[in-house]
């Protein structure tokens, strides 16, 4: 690929967020490079749910499907590496990948999703996606009715606790030590047949990512074969904050209703910007940030 050749929209990230943005743009006629390093954050996901026309299907096959649609629209060039820097240019912005190439553009769509931080328990980050999980609405309908663990504790715990009970009665709060619940909660959650567990968890019995038992430090060990668990995060790309992009108190990416950021002529759209990880979420936000940054081209050129 040439260097330094100028389009009119990068979009680093290629996974659903940053093919559908791309889409978007394609059939605006145009020209866009979606810059992909092949590491979806979903990778180890064996299906994903509540899309409509891909329910059940791969998250491999979804983006295989998408990818092979976005090239049909000839204005739109793939470059797969990691895009590294980023910067503001009297003319546009600038992006740098690991190879050393700079690219160009008028405006910038970032689709580059968020980092899971694993928990420092042993098998914990070979079940994720898997059976350890972050979202019931994703994946819940095919762990209901199981024996059901959360990984939680304080308010958090408390209120996954009670979400997930609308898809099993079989349910246990694992705290993972002592327990930050209010007494009211823990009464609460009581009531509702909830058991509260309180031992600190040495390790996670699975196979092939499917998980079998708990093992505690004390020796012990309780069956289970799913678990939910919100996990910390940091920004998979730091180059939005390099450029100025805000971040809200939760960690993500800040946009408006039009997926702009807080600086101008850069949109983020995807897992960096709300805690609703989902691909029909994502390819929803990245449709939207394809249209308006077109449409914010097409009115600043009339």
């Amino acid at each position: 690929m040439e260097n330094n050749k100028k389009f009119d929209v990068i979009i680093v990230g290629g996974s659903y967020s940053g093919l559908a943005a791309g889409m978007a743009l394609g059939r605006a006629l145009k020209q866009v490079l979606i810059i992909d390093s092949g590491k979806p954050c979903n990778a180890q996901t064996p299906h994903s749910h509540n899309f409509l026309t891909q329910d059940g299907k791969t998250p491999k096959e979804i983006a295989t499907l998408a990818k092979q649609q976005v090239e049909m629209y000839n204005t739109i060039t793939f470059f797969n590496g990691l895009a590294t820097n980023g910067s503001k240019t009297d003319n546009g912005f600038e992006i740098q990948v690991a190879s050393g190439e700079i690219f160009q553009a008028n405006k910038l769509i970032f689709a580059t999703g968020i980092k899971d931080e694993m928990p420092t328990i042993e098998g914990f980050s070979d079940c994720w996606g898997i059976s350890m999980l972050h979202c019931p609405y994703c994946h819940g309908y095919e762990v209901r009715n199981e024996k059901t663990g959360i990984l939680g504790n304080g308010e958090y715990g408390n209120e996954l606790a009670k979400l997930i009970s609308n898809w099993t009665n079989d349910l246990t709060l694992y705290t993972n030590g002592k327990s930050n619940l209010t007494p009211e909660q823990t009464e609460k959650l009581k009531n509702h047949d909830i058991k509260i567990i309180k031992k600190e968890i040495q390790k996670l019995e699975h196979k092939n990512g499917y998980l079998q038992n708990i093992i505690f430090k004390d020796g012990t060990k309780a069956e289970v074969k799913a678990m939910y668990s919100r996990n910390s995060f940091e920004q998979h790309c730091t180059i939005p904050e390099s450029l100025g992009c805000e971040l809200n108190d939760e960690g993500y990416i800040k946009v408006n209703p039009f997926q702009e950021t807080t600086v101008d002529s850069v949109f983020a759209c995807g897992d960096n910007t709300t805690r609703m990880r989902s691909v029909a979420n994502s390819v929803a936000m990245g449709t939207a940030a394809g249209m308006m940054a077109s449409k914010n081209m097409i009115l600043e050129q009339f």
